[in-house]
């Protein structure tokens, strides 16, 4: 599943991922494909949009996910459950 949406971001020619924490698995995933991950990003979509066209968007890429099971609204992520997401 994880290469294969990062084989279809690919195909789309997605090459940049912006995000906040996401697991090894999917970031592996995305690194052999050639997308650049930004991830440990956590601030509004105008926010990121602003800081990455001035060129100044922090990210953290310390951060991920380990917990996709515990997530309260999203089973596949870490929407609804802010333990998810570790440094």
């Amino acid at each position: 599943m994880l290469v294969t949406l990062a084989t279809l971001l690919s195909e789309l020619k997605i090459n940049l991922l912006i995000c906040g924490g996401i697991g090894a698995g999917i970031q592996n995933a995305l690194s052999e494909t050639g997308i650049t991950l930004c991830d440990g990003v956590s601030s509004s979509v105008d926010a990121v949009v602003s800081d990455l066209f001035s060129r100044t968007l922090a990210y953290n890429p310390n951060v991920y996910c380990n917990h996709h099971g515990h997530c309260i609204k999203d089973k596949h992520g870490c929407i609804g459950n802010k333990n998810s997401c570790h440094k």
